[in-house]
C-alpha cells in the first residue's frame, strides 16, 4: 500500500488474537489499549463473541478483534464461537497467536497451526505467562514452536504482569501496511455502552459462581436510564412485592411466582442487590437505572445464581455496579433478576436472542 500524502509514515491495519482458551488474549488486549474493554476471569471461554478495540498514537493505528478461544465445541455456542474466531482470519492484516510456555504441542494448538499455515495472513508469535517460568527456559519453548511453522516474529510476554508489551506493540506496528486511520483517534471500541454492561455482569458471576454454571448463562440488558434527581431520592417500598414474614426463611428455596407475577425470590435479591443505592445520591445528581436479567439453563442453577436469601445476587450486583458507575461516569441503580431458558445453548433464536447471532 502507498504511503498516505497526509499521514506519511502512520501504520494502521486489524490484528486479530486467537489462540487457546484462557491463554490471555483478553487481559492482554486490555494492557495494550490501556484500558478495560473485554473482561476476564480464570474460567476458559470468557469470550463468546469478537470484540474490537482501538489503540492509535503518532505511529499509526491498530484495530485489535479479540476472539474467543479455539475449541473443541460441544453445543452450538461453542459452535459459534469457534466460527467467529476463525473467521477473523480472513479479515486481518495481521495475527497474534497467543500461547502458554510450553513445549508440548497439543490437539488444539495443532488445529490453529493447521489454519495459520492456510492462512495467507503473517503470524507473530506471542508466548505470555512467561512470569510463571525460569527465563532460561523460554528458548527450548520457542524452538518448540518453531518446529511446527515460520513466523513473521516471536514475542515474549507477560500480559499480567506487562512485561515487554512495548516492544510487542513496536512488533505489531513494524509489520502493518501503510494507510490512513479507519476510526477517528477518540474511538476506542465498537461496543455499545449496553453491551459492555452486560458483560462486566457476565464477568461478576464468572468470578463469583461455581464451576458448573458460568457456561450455562448469558446477561440481558432490559433498560439503560438516566434521571436527573431533584431531591435526595428515599426508599420506596414495593407496591407489588413484600418480603416473606417469616424473616428466617430461605429465599433461594422459595417457588416461582404465578404466571404474570415476578418471581419474588428473583425479584427480591434483585431489590436487595441495588434499588436502594438510590439514596445516596445528591439533589441535582444524574443516576442511571438498569434492569439487567441473568440467564441459566436449570433451576438448580437458579437457586445458585441467587443464593441463599439473595446473598450471590447481591455480591453480582454490587460488583457489577461498581465497575458500571466508572463505565457511565454517574451513580446506578442495579437491579438483576434471574430466568431460567433450558438448553438456550443448542438453541439457535435463543442465541440470537441473547446477542449471539450466526456469522456468515
Amino acid at each position: 500500500m502507498q504511503e498516505n500524502q497526509n499521514n506519511m509514515g502512520l501504520k494502521c491495519g486489524y490484528v486479530t488474537l486467537i489462540g487457546r482458551p484462557n491463554v490471555g488474549k483478553s487481559t492482554l488486549m486490555n494492557h495494550l489499549i490501556g484500558q478495560k474493554i473485554a473482561i476476564t476471569s480464570h474460567k476458559p471461554q470468557t469470550t463468546r463473541g469478537r470484540i474490537q478495540t482501538v489503540y492509535t498514537d503518532d505511529r499509526g493505528q491498530i484495530v485489535f478483534l479479540d476472539t474467543p478461544g479455539i475449541h473443541e465445541s460441544k453445543n452450538k455456542l461453542g459452535e459459534y464461537m469457534v466460527k467467529v474466531a476463525t473467521k477473523t482470519l480472513e479479515e486481518v492484516d495481521l495475527i497474534l497467536w497467543l500461547v502458554e510456555p510450553s513445549t508440548f504441542i497439543g490437539t488444539g494448538e495443532k488445529m490453529i497451526i493447521e489454519q495459520l499455515r492456510e492462512s495467507s495472513k503473517q503470524v507473530i508469535l506471542v508466548i505470555n505467562k512467561i512470569d510463571t517460568v525460569p527465563s532460561e527456559e523460554l528458548s527450548k519453548f520457542i524452538d518448540a514452536y518453531k518446529k511446527e511453522m515460520e513466523y513473521a516474529d516471536i514475542v515474549t510476554v507477560s500480559a499480567l504482569k506487562q512485561e515487554n508489551l512495548e516492544e510487542l506493540m513496536d512488533t505489531i506496528f513494524q509489520r502493518l501496511p501503510y494507510g490512513d486511520p479507519f476510526y477517528d483517534e477518540e474511538t476506542l471500541t465498537d461496543q455499545t455502552e449496553r453491551d459492555i454492561v452486560s458483560e462486566i455482569i457476565r464477568e461478576k458471576a464468572l468470578r463469583l459462581l461455581s464451576d458448573e454454571v458460568p457456561h450455562g448463562i448469558a446477561v440481558t440488558v432490559e433498560t439503560m436510564k438516566t434521571r436527573t434527581v431533584s431531591a435526595p431520592a428515599k426508599k420506596k417500598k414495593s407496591k407489588h412485592v413484600h418480603p416473606p414474614k417469616n424473616k428466617n426463611k430461605d429465599l433461594s428455596a422459595n417457588p416461582a411466582g404465578t404466571k404474570g407475577t415476578p418471581d419474588l425470590e428473583a425479584m427480591l435479591a434483585a431489590l436487595s442487590g441495588g434499588a436502594s443505592d438510590a439514596a445516596d445520591v445528591q439533589e441535582k445528581d444524574n443516576i442511571m437505572d438498569i434492569e439487567a436479567t441473568i440467564i441459566c439453563e436449570r433451576d438448580s442453577h437458579k437457586g445458585i445464581v441467587i443464593g441463599k436469601g439473595g446473598s450471590m445476587l447481591k455480591k453480582i450486583g454490587s460488583q457489577s455496579r461498581a465497575d458500571i458507575e466508572k463505565l457511565v461516569g454517574c451513580r446506578v441503580n442495579l437491579q438483576i433478576f434471574v430466568k431460567v431458558r433450558r438448553d438456550w445453548r443448542n438453541d439457535t433464536q435463543q442465541m440470537k436472542n441473547f446477542g449471539y447471532k450466526n456469522t456468515k
